[in-house]
This record gives C-alpha cells, sequence and structure tokens, in this order.
C-alpha cells in the first residue's frame, strides 16, 4: 500500500480495525499477578499459533516490558503510526508500553489525569497494530481516569470483555468485587475472575501431596 497506508487505516476503521478480539485484564488491587496474568495469556495464545498484541496501559507501573525481557528498544513511527515493539522476528507478538518510551526504566511518571488520558488515546488509535488474534491490555489496579479513558477511546470497537485478577486475601476480594461493579456500571463484560493461589499454600500442597507419595512407597519420616 506505500503512501496510501495512513488513508488506508482512516477509512477502515483506525489502526484497530483488523485486530479480531480486545479483552481487558483487570485488579481492584495492586501486586496481584495482573501483570503476570497478561503475560502468560499471551504466550499462551502465541504457543497455539495466534497473533497476539500487549497493551499495557498502566502508566505508573509499566511491567510488560520486564515481564518478557525485550529491554529498552526504540519506538518507531510509520504512515499510520507508532510501531509495536516484537518479540520475535515471526512478529507474532506485540507490545506498546510507556516503558518503551521512557529514558530510564526507573524514573517515576508523575502525570496529571488529562495528560495520561491523552497518551492512553494515542496508544488506542495511534498504534499500528495489523493483524491480530487478540489484543490484551494490560491496565493499572482500580477503577481510574486511565480505565474510562481506555473503555473511551475504544468504543469503535468492540471490545470483547475483561478477565478479573485477584488473590484470597480478604482485601483483594474486597477490591475485586469494586471492581464487578465498575464493569456493571460502564457495561464491560465479564469473562472470569481468576484468583492466584498463594505461595504458601502451594507449598503445603506440595508437601502433602510429597506426604502421601511416600507413605504410598512405603516410607516413614
Amino acid at each position: 500500500m506505500g503512501q496510501n497506508n495512513g488513508l488506508y487505516y482512516i477509512l477502515n476503521g483506525g489502526n484497530l480495525s483488523q485486530v479480531q478480539h480486545v479483552v481487558l485484564v483487570l485488579s481492584g488491587k495492586g501486586g496481584v499477578g495482573k501483570s503476570t496474568l497478561t503475560t502468560e495469556l499471551a504466550l499462551a495464545l502465541r504457543h497455539v499459533g495466534k497473533k497476539v498484541g500487549i497493551l499495557d496501559v498502566d502508566l505508573c507501573g509499566p511491567s510488560i516490558p520486564r515481564m518478557l525481557n525485550v529491554g529498552r528498544p526504540e519506538v518507531h513511527q510509520c504512515d499510520s503510526g507508532w510501531v509495536p515493539v516484537y518479540t520475535d522476528a515471526q512478529k507474532s507478538l506485540a507490545l506498546m508500553s510507556i516503558g518503551f518510551l521512557l529514558e530510564d526504566p526507573d524514573e517515576a511518571v508523575v502525570w496529571r489525569g488529562p495528560k495520561k488520558t491523552a497518551l492512553i488515546g494515542q496508544f488506542v488509535s495511534d498504534v499500528a497494530w495489523g493483524e491480530l488474534d487478540i489484543l490484551l491490555v494490560d491496565t493499572p489496579p482500580g477503577t481510574s481516569d486511565e480505565h474510562l479513558a481506555v473503555l473511551e477511546n475504544l468504543k469503535k470497537h468492540k471490545v470483547d470483555g475483561a478477565i478479573l485478577v485477584t488473590i484470597p486475601q480478604a482485601v483483594s476480594t474486597g477490591d475485586v468485587r469494586r471492581e464487578i461493579t465498575f464493569c456493571k456500571k460502564t457495561g464491560l463484560r465479564i469473562l472470569g475472575i481468576v484468583e492466584w493461589i498463594c505461595v504458601s499454600a502451594l507449598f503445603r500442597m506440595q508437601q502433602h501431596l510429597f506426604q502421601r507419595w511416600r507413605r504410598r512407597a512405603g516410607q516413614t519420616d
């Protein structure tokens, strides 16, 4: 298409026109494994042959670049917008994050709401994703301006729904209830809720299974 790329994307619904599905990953509380789930889900989908994109809109805590070990590549532009960062030569996993735009990865993003909203609008409209089977949107914790900005900018594109992430602690499950209320108020379909098992419980389970195996093998403590 050459020099007509920009016109092509405008006439065909923008840079999300070739994205088949959009799923948001939400959590009511920080540190519950939201970005971990986004990463694992993206890798699992790629493993079964899907072309996947991750849009990291957690502006104050962008984790996706580190989790996928992509370093700090330069973000380039083409006729239709920003070119996403690809993790492989086959371009089966595409990323965009504010982490790629910071000079120092440890730099704090101290922005007011309007500036955050404007960048999210750019991320949604100006990244040239190309053909994707699914775009995962890794959001910040809570129900803030960033979430409303994402939904507002995705109005023209059908959002399939959201996956909510929590852990067993009462504080986290209380927060995820508020996240459910947010989804109901904004008309966002809940595709599922993932509750990560805590490490201590997993360790106890492993110990229990190991003891059962020893008993069956005729061994004693």
